[in-house]
């Protein structure tokens, strides 16, 4: 588990901010339930409790502008 500030990945960053939304939309329109608040608790319940963890433990470089 990562405590303190997360390394930044521009490759990453730059994938994750010009991929998703025609993904997103496709997957929306296929998958009854996509996309709905909570569904990760039903659908993985130990990685949805390990990434609540890993969101207020950390932070980006970004957060530290905001």
């Amino acid at each position: 588990m990562k405590f303190g500030m997360r390394t930044p990945s521009i490759k990453k960053s730059i994938k994750a901010r010009t991929t998703g939304k025609a993904k997103r939309a496709v997957k929306k329109a296929l998958i009854p339930g996509y996309g709905k608040k909570g569904a990760g608790w039903i659908k993985n319940p130990k990685k949805a409790a390990y990434n609540k963890v890993y969101k207020k433990t950390s932070f980006g470089i970004m957060d530290l502008f905001k």
